[in-house]
């Protein structure tokens, strides 16, 4: 009976120890993470784009908004932003300026929305993601107008259901962007929506969505591009080495929820966030990351 107290003891100790290290340090312990894309673009030539999500930015978090702030000094030709970037009502001016150093020198940056962008977040059980994940709850709408205006006078171009070339320091880039497929009321439009308008002078075709449902990632491919970007996962938040993620949220497959992977035999990547739900300040095994991703030719 000693032992076994002690045993409980021990995995109790052990527990909270976990359950502290990633409330206290690895949810703020932001990494830069550089990865090269190999045989990305459909010709010879490079482009570097900086890839943030989930930034689910509310007061008080400081230390985000400065890890933010050190980005502007990469040497990025683009950047994507997907979604879920406002972690609380009234947080929409503030998400979108610590954004703004990313695209100084006059970077051009483009976003898609997740629903953290159109509704405020509300309490949920963790074990919801396991026992009910098709349920959706919305908190009260947010001032999305207001933040998408700030945005574009920081230099970033949102996309919703549509696609645009976007001018870059490597050359002109199409982008297409859907809306968040992870909300009930989405309808994932046709390919022709998301197609760049291109005579086929582009670098590049990059393709975005928030959460990496499968329907979403087909649309992009069908309507040409060459490469997809996708958050939402947070990465599983949780990981259990070696097990990896116990949840993705979506239904791409567990081990394709973090960073770079083939899909359909086109480079899909999936960043990890920078943050977290106000109700859910906890990561383990999974660091808080902006990736900074050079695609190559």
């Amino acid at each position: 009976m000693v032992r076994l107290t002690r045993a409980l003891g021990a995995v109790a100790t052990a527990g909270a120890a976990c359950v502290a290290y990633g409330t206290l340090i690895e949810r703020r312990w932001y990494r830069r993470h550089r990865i090269v894309l190999p045989k990305s673009l459909p010709d010879a030539g490079r482009l570097s784009v900086l890839h943030v999500s989930d930034v689910h930015l509310v007061p008080g978090q400081q230390h985000r908004i400065d890890f933010l702030a050190s980005l502007g000094d990469l040497d990025h030709d683009l950047v994507i932003a997907t979604g879920d970037l406002v972690g609380a009502p009234g947080a929409e001016v503030l998400a979108a300026d610590a954004l703004a150093p990313l695209t100084s020198g006059g970077r051009p940056g483009v976003v898609v929305l997740g629903s953290n962008d159109l509704f405020g977040p509300v309490p949920k059980s963790p074990f919801a993601y396991f026992t009910r994940p098709e349920r959706r709850v919305h908190g009260v709408p947010l001032a999305t107008s207001l933040l998408l205006e700030r945005l574009s006078e920081h230099g970033y171009t949102t996309l919703r259901n549509e696609a645009t070339v976007v001018e870059t320091a490597a050359g002109p880039i199409g982008v297409g962007g859907i809306d968040d497929p992870h909300l009930d009321e989405t309808v994932i439009p046709p390919a022709s929506a998301v197609t760049p308008p291109s005579d086929g002078d582009t670098v590049a075709n990059l393709g975005l969505v928030h959460a990496p449902y499968t329907a979403a990632l087909d649309v992009l491919i069908d309507a040409g591009h060459d490469v997809l970007f996708a958050g939402h996962t947070h990465g599983g938040q949780v990981r259990f080495p070696p097990i990896g993620a116990l949840v993705g949220n979506c239904d791409l497959p567990l081990d394709q929820i973090r960073g770079p992977s083939r899909y359909r035999d086109h480079w899909l990547h999936v960043s990890p966030g920078l943050g977290h739900s106000r109700y859910a300040p906890f990561r383990f095994a999974c660091r808080p990351e902006a990736t900074l991703l050079h695609l190559i030719g």
